[in-house]
């Protein structure tokens, strides 16, 4: 076989394994994989939100997963180690899969897109564009492309600040894809500069954790898994207005 058949074999199979892993571990938080061979085997490193899900009780979850990658994917003795993910919303592949999930469980598109939006900036990304495609509103296919902040389009700097990641969910309307770019704040060009603004005090509450009043967005409910995840994002989404809503009170 050429090295250009080589080449395109093994793309493809870490397609169909990244497919596999944005599945079996979504509870997780799966962002990617790296694989790497070594003398004795294959390295493959999991970077998720959660390792504990993926290393199962007494590390069954482990042992099953790699049974299934030598198995189904033909790896030769899988070694995996998990690495968690210090900012989760700076993760092209993170935002994807929870964006996805959100409009699954029958969320508007815009208020899933702002809300994604909205989350990415507010953790320390430099730029971010949302482009999410398909049938939309009706039969007929479209696409919409919402961005904020700073954001390369093209060139060295586009190559190296940009992560980005493409996702797919099936819908009542039909398959909607979405692709997040994101600008990371620590590699930011140095002609750029950058104004800070003091953040807003919010309403004082009692946290239930430790019995003393704190700011209300500091009291947060933590999630376990990825579905407890989209279920929080979904009860704060409620609150934010979409375009159609400002329509409407000017109508």
């Amino acid at each position: 076989m050429s090295a250009v058949k080589n080449v395109i074999k093994d793309n493809y199979n870490m397609m169909l394994l990244k497919d596999f892993l944005r599945v079996a571990i979504k509870d997780a938080g799966f962002s990617h994989a790296e694989i790497s061979k070594t003398p004795i085997g294959t390295r493959v490193a999991l970077h998720v939100t959660r390792p504990g899900i993926v290393i199962g009780r007494k590390g069954s979850g482990i042992r099953d997963l790699t049974d299934k990658l030598a198995t189904d994917f033909g790896l030769k003795n899988p070694q995996i180690s998990v690495v968690e993910i210090d900012k989760p919303e700076l993760s092209p592949s993170v935002m994807c899969n929870r964006m996805a999930s959100h409009l699954e469980r029958g969320t508007a598109f815009r208020r899933a897109t702002m809300w994604t939006l909205k989350q990415i900036m507010e953790n320390g990304a430099m730029g971010v564009q949302i482009t999410i495609s398909g049938k939309l509103r009706g039969d007929r296919s479209a696409f919409e492309k919402h961005s904020m902040g700073i954001l390369p389009r093209a060139g060295h700097h586009a190559e190296v600040i940009v992560d980005e990641d493409i996702a797919h969910v099936k819908t009542a309307m039909g398959l909607i894809g979405i692709r997040i770019r994101i600008a990371r704040n620590e590699k930011y060009v140095p002609e750029f500069e950058f104004k800070t603004q003091k953040p807003k005090k919010g309403k004082q509450i009692k946290d239930t954790g430790t019995g003393k009043m704190r700011d209300e967005t500091e009291v947060e409910r933590k999630a376990r898994t990825e579905s407890e995840q989209i279920a929080l994002e979904e009860e704060k989404m409620k609150e934010l207005e979409t375009l159609e809503e400002e329509e409407a009170k000017l109508l």
